[in-house]
């Protein structure tokens, strides 16, 4: 086993000029994402953000690979009224976020553990895709909705909010459909048959997300075309066919069986596909198989292999399988971290021929504070880091609050800038997850290994232990151990909170190497490049 001279104690001495920008711009690069305009407004046009044709984990946008990630409004910004949304969208863009996320028919009822979104608007400020009209007053104490009139004011705010971001280059997923959850949601909507004068069928709320009543589901069929027409112009773009679809909800042997959610799932899709038949590119369709409520289970084969979505969102939470194995990737709004789990499921998921997208993480996000955004910031390295793209709600962005608070500009906002930023100095195209290459790390460490072996490799330590263990917060330090094939490379440290580089340490290839590392406090990026 060779050592590095202990590096000659410059490790140590690496922490202490963290601060130190002198090398920064040869890390960071100058590869940013477009934004506005691109150089070929042509290709642009003609060519929406597709799968990278030379590596299918990453995007393709506007001549440049793309990694989606955000911390997002909750989806909100054109039902919501007051909502500004350009303060909103120039804020992400200031963050380097490149993706952000619509729902477009769907409402949320307020509550005590979430009181506050942008999903929640006040009733006479809530913009559907449908004129109220009257007569008669919808379950909201609003006028009755009618379903044959368009709102000219729902497609007008969405047909600016869609060239906003697309001036910033920010890709927006349009979710079309939602499941509705449980009768206080139901209530809210405009199909439901008591909110409009159109005499759609009296349902049962987990009806709603199938073929089984024909009158809601041509309305459903004509809503969709309707939305792909008014926006298939925009190459920010992507189509998901339904949010947190489900069956057997509740248990009850009258619902829908998750077999039949995903036909009606398929069917959605396949009018987003006759809606653009005559595009020469099409949007990419995103989706995940029904989920069986009770007992729970998310699979995901199906929609690596056979569904027709181009995309697998996946919100990670227990017992989210694939290939026969169960993984625990956190409960809801639970403040846990479970990061093993998150990097078990996107390196087991790798070699599929799909991006994975975790379009929305909500373990931790209705915690605003530091602790939770630094779950939020640890789960974020360690997805993207597997080759993957994570999404989660910053709930700090509501109404009359547009870029969020003071704290979370400093922290969650702060942090995603960082791992942008960083994301962008790395060659995504070829870069992959380079599982079992640490021989050797400290006790209590994650390690995401992401880069070209041989070339640059990058090295995310994360403290793994939750929150409710008794040595949580401590300091870790100890010995990596790795092989690096012969040549001279330079490593640096990368501290995700300030987004600032280490000196670096130049160091020659060999097998067994070791460095002792710095004090970690939460987490730690150590980078290696080659230099010839």
């Amino acid at each position: 086993m060779q050592t590095i001279q202990s590096f000659k104690k410059s490790l140590f001495y690496i922490i202490l000029f963290f601060l130190s920008r002198s090398a920064h711009a040869q890390f960071t690069g100058d590869r940013s994402y477009v934004s506005g305009s691109s150089s070929n407004s042509k290709d642009s046009i003609l060519k929406p953000v597709r799968v990278h044709p030379d590596n299918p984990k990453c995007f393709l946008f506007r001549g440049e690979p793309m990694v989606f990630l955000t911390a997002t409004e909750h989806y909100g910004s054109v039902m919501n009224r007051p909502f500004r949304y350009e303060r909103y969208l120039a804020d992400a863009a200031a963050k380097g976020i490149t993706y952000t996320r619509l729902f477009l028919l769907f409402r949320e009822l307020q509550s005590a553990q979430n009181p506050y979104s942008t999903c929640k608007p006040e009733s006479p400020d809530y913009i559907a895709p449908f004129l109220r009209t009257g007569p008669g007053k919808a379950l909201d104490g609003e006028l009755k909705y009618d379903l044959n009139q368009w709102n000219p004011e729902f497609f007008s705010r969405l047909d600016k909010f869609l060239a906003l971001a697309s001036h910033y280059g920010i890709v927006v997923e349009l979710t079309l459909l939602s499941n509705t959850y449980e009768p206080p949601v139901w209530d809210l909507n405009p199909v439901k048959a008591e909110n409009n004068i159109n005499g759609m069928e009296k349902i049962e709320w987990p009806d709603y997300i199938t073929m089984r009543n024909p009158k809601i589901f041509d309305l459903q069929k004509k809503y969709v075309r309707k939305i792909v027409e008014v926006t298939k112009r925009f190459d920010n773009i992507i189509y998901e066919v339904c949010n947190e679809a489900g069956g057997n909800l509740q248990g009850n042997s009258k619902n829908a069986r998750p077999w039949e959610v995903n036909q009606w799932q398929m069917q959605i899709a396949d009018v987003i596909r006759d809606a653009e038949k005559d595009m020469p590119n099409k949007h990419l369709v995103a989706g995940l198989e029904a989920y069986n409520d009770s007992p729970w289970q998310q699979s995901s084969d199906s929609t690596f292999r056979g569904l027709k979505f181009d995309i697998v969102n996946v919100h990670p939470l227990p017992n989210t399988t694939y290939h026969g194995k169960s993984y625990y990737m956190g409960d809801f709004m639970s403040k846990q971290l479970k990061l093993r789990e998150l990097l078990d499921f996107c390196l087991a998921t790798y070699n599929e021929a799909k991006p994975l997208n975790f379009d929305e993480d909500n373990v931790a996000s209705s915690y605003k504070d530091y602790e939770g955004w630094t779950i939020d910031r640890k789960r974020a390295w360690v997805t993207l880091l597997s080759g993957a793209h994570y999404d989660i709600i910053d709930f700090s962005i509501i109404n009359y609050s547009e870029t969020g608070t003071d704290s979370s500009q400093k922290y969650l906002r702060t942090w995603f800038k960082n791992l942008s930023a960083y994301m962008r100095s790395v060659d995504i195209v070829h870069a992959k997850p380079i599982a079992n290459w640490l021989k050797e790390k400290p006790d209590h460490l994650l390690a995401a290994v992401y880069g070209i072996p041989g070339k640059d490799y990058n090295i995310y330590l994360a403290d793994e232990r939750e929150l409710t263990d008794k040595d949580a917060g401590k300091p870790i330090r100890g010995n990596i151990r790795f092989d690096l094939p012969e040549g001279s490379y330079e490593m640096r440290t990368y501290a995700p909170e300030t987004g600032l580089y280490s000196p670096g340490i130049s160091i020659q290839g060999s097998k067994d190497l070791q460095f002792y590392t710095p004090e970690i406090h939460g987490d730690l990026v150590i980078r290696i490049m080659r230099i010839n």
